[in-house]
């Protein structure tokens, strides 16, 4: 699609950005994700391994160690507890992955900001579907264990994919606006990285949200990631209906961020030849 046609669209500009190239977002994202365990021994097996192991560390540190306490049904095993905090890690991943990255995609990829034919915009995209490929990986394994230690599974999940796109509409505004940043402001890598492990230790990950002090908890409210833990955690493990309320204020958000990111990114792309 012609350039110029893409960039005049307002409205559905990111959407149309992503539909007209499908087919290279996914070529890309292959390439991100078969890239990253090149040359590794088990190749792509590490995707299932990684999120098994640390659901294994997370079951003896924070239900053996510290022996974390949440508001469960008497009698709860172990691994209900690593299942909680398994919840909230791969909803942290899924934005820190690809936050972290944001800073660095033009950069990275300097060859293509020089082919005019090349829609970089895309890049984010490319981003964002190697972060849902390893989260699909870590849900397959939550709800194995949830299967397997619990024997349930609750038809609210099916819900999921609600829930999860307006992170996915943030993270792309974010994404954009810091990519773009990224290629003007080379140090904004290292401040993403104290911003998402800040965020991380912020949000109900670790303990629940009724453990924060009344008077400190609406900086947990303002944690972006909260109410996606939490209703994520409701859904699958705790068998309860979403906030409605909460969800649509989510969309509404998230999406203004999106095309807040996406405008930023598309008055400021036209300088990123001279800079790089």
């Amino acid at each position: 699609m012609n350039r110029d046609k893409i960039d005049s669209v307002t409205l559905w500009a990111p959407f149309v950005c992503f539909w007209c190239n499908r087919n290279l977002i996914l070529e890309l994202a292959k390439r991100d994700v078969v890239g990253r365990y090149r040359g590794s021994f088990l190749g792509l097996a590490w995707s299932f391994l990684n999120p098994l192991v640390m659901l294994a560390v997370y079951t003896f540190v924070f239900s053996i160690i510290f022996q974390a306490k949440w508001q469960m049904p008497t009698g709860t095993s172990n691994v209900n507890f690593a299942l909680v905090i398994f919840v909230g890690m791969i909803i942290h991943s899924l934005f820190a992955e690809c936050i972290n990255k944001a800073p660095s995609l033009i950069v990275s990829n300097a060859n293509f900001v020089k082919k005019v034919i090349f829609p970089i915009d895309v890049l984010g995209w490319v981003s964002m579907a190697s972060a849902i490929f390893h989260f699909v990986i870590s849900l397959i394994i939550l709800i194995s264990a949830q299967l397997i230690f619990n024997s349930t599974f609750s038809h609210l999940t099916l819900l999921l994919p609600v829930i999860i796109l307006p992170l996915i509409f943030m993270s792309m505004g974010f994404s954009w606006f810091l990519s773009s940043l990224g290629v003007y402001l080379r140090d904004i890598s290292q401040v993403t990285a104290v911003v998402t492990t800040i965020l991380m230790f912020l949000s109900p990950i670790f303990f629940p949200k009724s453990a924060i002090p009344e008077e400190y908890q609406f900086l947990i409210e303002l944690n972006p990631l909260t109410i996606f833990i939490e209703e994520t955690r409701n859904i699958i493990l705790f068998q309860i209906m979403p906030d409605w309320i909460g969800v649509m204020k989510s969309y509404a958000a998230s999406i203004t961020l999106m095309y807040l990111g996406y405008l930023f990114f598309q008055k400021t792309r036209r300088g990123f030849a001279d800079v790089l």
